[in-house]
């Protein structure tokens, strides 16, 4: 497999582009391993609230980086598991942790004077309770949930309210996702979309959606982002 950024023509190809000074980042599945907690999270909601069964995680699995109650509509399943699937995401909070590399990648994005949000299909509370957790908030200028927002992933709405928040130029922002639907989300707010490889995506959908760019390490992102200069 390649280890390195593959331009597939999009913004970022071509001599003279003006270099990137703000990334939008998704959560699940590029900043953080969450998939054994969001399971079993999953599966304990889909029990008490839908009874004996196997829970089809695979298929809500598909729908990643969705807000969760669009998910369910999705599935025709009972919007009630929120608050269950929200409790024991929560109380396994503290099981979750950063890909490797991504620790370091922020700190190296910070220092090279880039500005960073988070923009992810989880709510707003959750999603910053859980960089507290991890001890990452602070590398963020930004973090915004689905629910705060019109309309959640794949509308542009999150990633231009983060950039918004930024003062980021279009021309010179990245969105970093696992997800078909943060593909589209980028390329609705007029950015380019950047395919994060290194978690559970289903890799041949994710292609599929034509990225402008493909990482398959949180470190290769660097190669696209040089220290900001201030005119």
């Amino acid at each position: 497999m390649n280890t390195h950024p593959i331009s597939h023509g999009g913004p970022l190809s071509g001599a003279g582009v003006a270099p990137i000074t703000s990334v939008v980042f998704d959560l699940d599945g590029v900043l953080v391993n969450s998939f054994a907690v969001m399971r079993e999270a999953f599966t304990l909601a889909y029990a008490e609230v839908v009874g004996d069964g196997e829970p089809p995680f695979e298929e809500y699995n598909r729908h990643l980086g969705r807000y969760f109650p669009d998910i369910m509509r999705i599935m025709g399943l009972p919007l009630e598991m929120e608050g269950p699937f929200v409790r024991e995401s929560y109380r396994l909070a503290h099981l979750v942790e950063m890909f490797d590399g991504v620790p370091e990648l922020l700190s190296e994005l910070r220092h090279r004077g880039l500005r960073l949000a988070v923009a992810t299909g989880k709510s707003g509370p959750r999603a910053r309770s859980l960089l507290d957790t991890l001890g990452i908030r602070g590398q963020f200028h930004v973090v915004l949930g689905s629910d705060e927002v019109a309309r959640p992933k794949p509308a542009p709405d999150i990633v231009l309210k983060a950039m918004d928040m930024m003062d980021a130029d279009p021309d010179r922002t990245v969105m970093v996702g696992d997800a078909v639907t943060d593909l589209a989300s980028a390329r609705g707010a007029g950015i380019t979309a950047v395919a994060a490889m290194w978690g559970e995506t289903d890799e041949k959908t994710l292609l599929a959606a034509e990225p402008d760019v493909i990482l398959h390490k949180p470190a290769e992102l660097l190669s696209l982002c040089p220290e900001v200069t201030v005119p």
